[in-house]
Formats: structure tokens, sequence, C-alpha cells
């Protein structure tokens, strides 16, 4: 959930990308008090959060809230410039954590959180300066039509074997946030807990297996959808979000759990917010059980707050990632790794393409 979409919904909003120097509004600190701008992903996803998060907020603390959409070049930028205009940043995990070793975020009070408990959320998404609203997961989808009954592929190991599992297939290029080479090296035998740190020339060596049933290298969730649902591949990997909307749709698509990678949406604070404090108080108010069982269960995605599951069916869960049957079949991204290794990956990627 990286890619950016502006909601043609919004009214006040910040033109990040036009003026940097020159800020689309000015605030006083009392207004600003009253208001948290918010970055999000955009589209569908705001309207989700504004039911579950932001009118409840509002009603609770009177503090609205204004969403807007940015890259995370635009938030770097923003920071660069001491041009701030923003106060919570809500994004993939990855984007966070360089923001983080800029020096751009403001520690997580979680010593002053009044609605959440720190203890309920899942360790792994608890971070000093960031934490996980929710999990994602990029699965293996296939075509049912083209792969009917349990004749389907149920690890990354069949996705590489194209006699037996025949078509046209997608993987995820760097421009998605990061390259699929986790799976080719499951693909080629790797231990889950052994993965990092990469080996990058094993793990292109595996790709270039594979690189001839390759239709195309997708970028976007969007693109990985599109490709799925118009059968121009039958076999790839996707996010979970973006997959189970199809099936809900039924399009004849399947995808196992098996070998799958969690991936984290968070939160984090500028630490030069002009509101700051409201920043923390809309961080706390999110992370609450009851809260985010409601738009974990819109968004499709999993909650980070242990206790959110037990407001769950087990119906809903086995949609979700980030439990206890996700966490035993799957294995947490280490954005640490690709943090320190992007622009080497980055290199390597593109030479590899152009082979």
């Amino acid at each position: 959930m990286t890619e950016t979409t502006v909601s043609t919904r919004l009214g006040r909003r910040l033109l990040l990308g036009t003026a940097l120097a020159a800020p689309a509004f000015r605030m006083g600190r009392a207004q600003a008090t009253n208001e948290v701008i918010v970055r999000t992903p955009g589209g569908a996803y705001d309207d989700i959060m504004r039911r579950y998060v932001y009118d409840p907020f509002t009603a609770e603390t009177g503090i609205r809230v204004t969403v807007v959409a940015a890259t995370a070049a635009k938030l770097i930028a923003m920071f660069r410039a001491n041009n701030v205009e923003l106060d919570l940043i809500d994004t993939g995990d990855a984007q966070l954590m360089t923001l983080e070793r800029m020096g751009a975020l403001a520690p997580i009070a979680y010593d002053r959180w009044r609605w959440s408990k720190p203890e309920d959320i899942t360790p792994e998404v608890r971070k000093s300066h960031r934490v996980g609203n929710f999990t994602y997961a990029t699965v293996l989808a296939y075509n049912t039509d083209s792969f009917p009954g349990d004749n389907h592929p149920k690890s990354w190991a069949d996705f590489w074997d194209a006699g037996k599992f025949p078509g046209p297939r997608m993987l995820s290029d760097i421009a998605s946030a990061s390259v699929n080479f986790e799976f080719a090296l499951l693909a080629d035998g790797v231990p889950r807990e052994r993965l990092y740190p990469i080996d990058v020339d094993r793990a292109l060596s595996i790709m270039s297996r594979i690189r001839p049933q390759i239709r195309r290298f997708w970028d976007t969730g969007a693109l990985s959808a599109q490709m799925l649902s118009d059968k121009e591949v039958v076999l790839g990997s996707i996010w979970n979000g973006r997959l189970q909307t199809l099936i809900d749709r039924n399009a004849p698509l399947g995808y196992t759990w098996n070998e799958h990678m969690i991936q984290v949406q968070a939160l984090g604070i500028f630490k030069d917010a002009r509101n700051v404090e409201g920043a923390q108080r809309l961080a706390d108010f999110m992370m609450q059980p009851q809260v985010q069982a409601q738009y974990a269960k819109a968004l499709i995605y999993g909650p980070t707050n242990e206790r959110a599951f037990g407001l769950l069916t087990p119906a809903e869960i086995a949609r979700m990632p980030g439990g206890e049957n996700s966490r035993r079949l799957g294995f947490y991204q280490d954005i640490a790794w690709w943090d320190a290794n992007r622009d080497r990956v980055s290199r390597a990627w593109a030479r590899w393409l152009l082979r």
C-alpha cells in the first residue's frame, strides 16, 4: 500500500510536489492545534479511515483531521527543505525507517497513550519512532480456471516450475518498493529464517530461470490486480487486499498463505510538525483494538493490536495476515536490510533487466 493516489473527495489540499518552498497554506499555532494533517495512501483508504478513525476521533477530541497524499520522495524533500506541512505520516514501514534514519521523526509517546496499551501491540511492529497500524501480505495468487481444484501452485518452488504450472506470470518491480528476491530464494530451497541477508547475486540468478515466463514486473498494486483480472497473467505475487477485493467480486482467482511475506503499514510523526501533540493523540486513538478491528476488516488487512483479533470472527481472521496462522506460514520482510541495501539492489536490478 505504498503507491499514492489523490482523492478527489478532499477539500483543502497541500500541493506538496509543486512548491515545497512556497507552502500551500499557512496557519497559526492556535489553529494548528485544532487540526491534524495526515499523509495517507489516498483513494478508498481515506474513506475507510474517515469512517472508522478520523470522524470518531474528531467527535471525541474536537480535533479535525485533514488528509493529503504524498510520495516518500516528497516527504523527504519537505524535511530537507525545513518546510514540514504534515503532522502524522501513515505509510509503509520502510519509508518511515528512512525518515527515522534522517532524524525526521519524533519518538512515539507510548507513555502518554490513554486509549491504547503499548503492550498489546505486536512487538515486531512496535518501534521507538514508528508503530505499525496494520499488516498486509504479498501472496502467491493463481487463476482458478487455469489451475482448477487442487491442481494449483502451493509454494514458490511451484511458481518457478513452469513445466508443471505453465502460463504467463508476474512479480514485483523495484518501483513497487522491493523486488521479490525473498520468493526466488524460497523457490531455491532457502529456509524462511535464513533469507536475510539476501544473497543478491543468487537471487538474480534464480530470477533468470523464470524470466521467460514473466509477462511484466508490476510497480503498483493496481497494475498487479489488473493483470490478474484481465488474465494477462495466470500466476503472480500480489498484495492480499488487492487480490481479495477481486475474489469478492467473483473473479476466478485463488491464493495460498504458504510462504507469504508479511509487510507493515505504520505511523510516524514529524518532529517539527505543527501539531505533534494532536498527531500523538490520533496515533493512540487509531491503535485501539475496537478501532483496529473495524478498519482492518474493511481493508482486509491484519490488525497489530493483538486484542483486536478477539473482536473478529474466524472467517474474518482467515482473510487477514498477521495472526497466529499467518506468522506460522509466512515471514516478516526485513525492511532494515532493504533500507541498507536499496541503492545496491536498484543498480543490480537495472543491469539485470537490460540483459
